[in-house]
């Protein structure tokens, strides 16, 4: 039987630490197969083998650096770190990497290796496509860095865009005026926006044309300068619609596509300019590609099993197309 010490400054730092109900600390003995007891300011870690002892304590530890920096852990936090044991970064970069928005939740953090380094770089490219499954925080970090972006005078408008109707973008069969034909689609925009943003002053930030919400066809024929953009769902626009899209780019602008593309709902046999565009522009300095993958997502624990299981199926009839940052 092995021990291994670490030693805590006080009851407040440990409760941090620890969790509800020391739920962080059972979490560590069933993942690691080690028992631990916490007394007099010293948790003891005892187990039969080294190797599990230095992972428990390597992963404790770097979670202890991330509350002694202020730094807030919760229980999704927690999963992901022992899910992961061998992430590269120190937690402190990635979980204390805050993003000011406008609304009482005053920032966002990313929650995951692959989320920093979706953040890193936005901040360092013209043009970043953030690519991957549900759940991996693709648009909302966008809009954070979006958002952001405007509340400290770095570009004068933030212009958020999707192709509508299966990307097809045919409104002119359905019912009602324009907004009505198109705001189904573009909800998810708007629902991020209202988590970052005061509801009251959206509707200011529309009306004086800070803030625009309009399917991908009515980007066609502008230059956009001085703008954050963000082009959501980018799987479901064709190759052409995609090179109108990015050729608006303007000065002192930022743009960010995400997509899924595994989620496409183009007719069968067209091909996606999501899809076109990763071998085409892959090598250009100034635009990035960023692969996030299951162990990124931030939904409910059960969403990146639903990824996993259709994954593996997807997988039986042909291999999957595998990405990488570029």
């Amino acid at each position: 039987m092995a021990d291994i010490v670490i030693r805590l400054h006080d009851d407040a730092e440990a409760r941090a630490l620890f969790g509800k109900c020391d739920e962080t600390l059972r979490k560590i003995e069933r993942t690691f197969g080690i028992t631990t007891v916490f007394r007099g300011g010293e948790l003891r870690l005892s187990g039969l083998y080294e190797e599990p002892l230095k992972s428990a304590e390597r992963s404790l530890s770097d979670l202890l650096d991330v509350v002694r920096s202020g730094g807030h852990l919760t229980s999704r936090d927690i999963d992901y770190v022992l899910r992961n044991p061998d992430i590269s970064m120190k937690l402190t970069d990635i979980f204390l990497d805050k993003i000011e928005v406008f609304s009482k939740r005053t920032y966002v953090t990313p929650r995951s290796e692959g989320q920093k380094r979706y953040i890193d770089a936005i901040k360092s490219n013209d043009i970043v496509f953030g690519i991957g499954p549900a759940g991996t925080g693709k648009t909302y970090l966008a809009m954070a860095m979006a958002v952001n972006a405007l509340k400290k005078n770095l570009v004068s408008r933030i212009i958020l865009t999707r192709p509508a109707v299966e990307a097809g973008e045919s409104l002119g069969f359905l019912p009602g005026d324009l907004n009505e034909k198109i705001n189904p689609y573009l909800r998810p925009l708007y629902d991020a926006l209202y988590d970052m943003v005061d509801p009251h002053a959206i509707k200011g930030y529309i009306d004086e044309g800070i803030i625009e919400v309009a399917p991908l066809a009515y980007m066609r024929g502008r230059t956009l300068n001085d703008s954050f953009i963000i082009l959501d769902e980018a799987q479901n626009s064709t190759p052409e619609q995609m090179k109108m899209f990015l050729t608006r780019l303007g000065f002192d602008s930022k743009t960010v596509v995400t997509g899924d593309i595994t989620q496409s709902d183009l007719p069968r046999g067209r091909k996606s300019g999501l899809t076109h565009v990763i071998s085409l522009l892959k090598n250009i300095d100034g635009i990035r590609f960023v692969i996030l993958k299951e162990e990124d997502v931030v939904r409910h624990e059960l969403v990146q099993r639903i990824i996993q299981a259709y994954r593996q199926e997807t997988e039986k009839v042909s291999p999957s197309e595998e990405g990488h940052d570029q």
